[in-house]
């Protein structure tokens, strides 16, 4: 086996620590999730204790980046070049998990003391992670084999948490959402399985100076595009999400919202950016997709009477705002102010509904738990005993209306400029469509929540920290749309 590590763009020496960061943001999650299931799983101090050395691995890797510029590591085994690649974009997404994923696993030891578990719950925390570790790998992961590994890890992971309750309604959904994820995985290797025969390569990198427009590359294309926007739970193949969530833990949604299916969005645009440079119709056509994502998803959280199916709902909309932005990024003819705009746009978009997703789930689950009511009806008169749960909620509301100066504004701005730019008027129609839809399921959940005439309920005291927990990641986001320089300017050279 071979090592090697390059830095480019600098005279940086690299440091023993940087190496140990790397390995430390890729393992320890995966490390400590499993040495975490050997103590009770309703005891917080394990989780305490490992969300330190997580959290100092991404701040120490962003500090060798501030330094350094572009890290990479290379490996070849047995003539197959493994690559990982440090950058701005990979340095956020890389913070994002770590963040979203310690407050979670925070979340979970007050979750499980309230909620009806089983024996399987001390599993939760290696399978947690297992998705976290290979997250972290595929932000890093610049070759076709890597990007694979992770994948496939983190959605294997994924599915056996959503079975952990047990009850056959979950079952049912997993094995459902299993199912489609093997169909997914299997579309994408046949995608990756006919770049090498063709191309004999795996590194995005040497794949970008080989790969040529044609019927290869664009049935390539389509095979990895569908595998994916099925794991990413893309309209219209979006329809295994709700039943996932509505059957879930509310750690586990909380993750997999906010993180799981943005991978795959990320490995879409990644090498769609390579397979389909500047090609016309298939962005445009994942954009139209996209417009209708926006108002289905949408109307599906208004005329449901489910808190959880709202939440689930409400993402198959926001996904929407991020598939309206491909023809600015991968289309022919975009100049160069726009299509930077729709890049920064784009990815403050997904940080931001990261954050707010995971707290609205958190906020949700708190809802029932307290109330042991699971339809908006139920909720009614909530706001007498739970006003945090409903202003994490609210916060995190505004994030996804795109009201400012929340991170959904800053982002949504951004895209709107990059829209009107190109006169790109139909995209412009649907942003705004999807914000009076979000605002309109919302305000309808608060209408029930702030119903003086509803009875008393008998509310189930929260664990301490859990609102807090949920208040914070829904913090981040409003506070994202305020301090935007701050990520953009890490970002700023990460476009593909």
């Amino acid at each position: 086996m071979i090592w090697r590590f390059g830095l480019f763009d600098s005279t940086f020496a690299p440091l023993l620590h940087t190496h140990w960061a790397l390995l430390a943001a890729l393992g320890l999650p995966l490390l400590l999730g499993t040495l975490a299931a050997l103590f009770p799983p309703k005891r917080a101090w394990p989780v305490v204790l490992a969300s330190v050395p997580v959290l100092a691995s991404g701040l120490v890797l962003l500090s060798a980046y501030d330094q350094a510029g572009l890290l990479r590591w290379q490996w070849e085994i047995a003539d197959i070049h493994l690559s990982l690649r440090l950058n701005g974009l990979s340095v956020l997404l890389l913070l994002m998990t770590q963040v979203i994923g310690v407050a979670a696993a925070l979340y979970t030891p007050g979750y499980l003391r309230l909620s009806e578990t089983g024996p399987l719950a001390r599993w939760l925390w290696p399978l947690m992670g297992v998705v976290l570790s290979a997250l972290s790998l595929i932000w890093l992961a610049t070759d076709l084999l890597t990007l694979y590994a992770g994948l496939e890890l983190m959605g294997l992971a994924a599915v056996g948490m959503l079975m952990l309750s047990g009850k056959v309604p979950a079952l049912v959904a997993g094995m459902r959402y299993l199912l489609l994820a093997l169909v997914g995985s299997l579309t994408y290797l046949l995608g990756v399985a006919l770049i090498l025969g063709h191309w004999g390569r795996l590194d995005l990198q040497g794949l970008a100076e080989v790969i040529e427009p044609g019927p290869v590359a664009w049935f390539a294309a389509a095979l990895i595009g569908a595998g994916l926007a099925l794991k990413a739970a893309l309209f219209p193949l979006h329809a295994w999400l709700t039943p996932v969530h509505e059957n879930a833990w509310t750690p586990v949604s909380s993750l997999h919202a906010a993180l799981v299916i943005k991978a795959s969005l990320f490995m879409l645009l990644q090498l769609w950016s390579i397979l389909l440079p500047d090609t016309f119709y298939a962005p445009r056509v994942i954009a139209w997709l996209g417009m209708l994502a926006i108002v289905w998803g949408g109307l599906l959280a208004w005329r449901t009477d489910s808190l959880k199916t709202l939440v689930a709902s409400s993402t198959v909309a926001q996904l929407g705002y991020l598939m309206v932005a491909f023809p600015l990024l991968l289309g022919p003819d975009i100049a160069p102010l726009p299509r930077a705009l729709a890049w920064e746009g784009f990815w403050l978009q997904l940080m931001g509904h990261a954050f707010a997703k995971a707290a609205m789930f958190m906020a949700a689950g708190n809802l029932i738990l307290a109330t042991g009511e699971s339809t908006l009806k139920g909720l009614a008169g909530t706001s007498r005993r739970l006003p945090l749960s409903l202003l994490v909620f609210g916060i995190a509301s505004i994030t996804l209306m795109g009201l400012p100066p929340s991170a959904g504004f800053t982002a949504k701005w951004m895209l709107l400029q990059a829209m009107i730019i190109t006169q790109q008027w139909w995209a412009v129609a649907a942003l705004l469509i999807g914000t009076l839809l979000t605002a309109a399921y919302v305000f309808r959940m608060f209408r029930y929540s702030f119903d003086e005439t509803a009875p008393r309920h008998r509310y189930q005291p929260l664990a301490p920290g859990m609102d807090l927990i949920a208040l914070t990641l829904a913090l981040i986001a409003f506070a994202l749309g305020l301090l935007a320089h701050f990520p953009l300017e890490l970002m700023h050279g990460g476009s593909p």
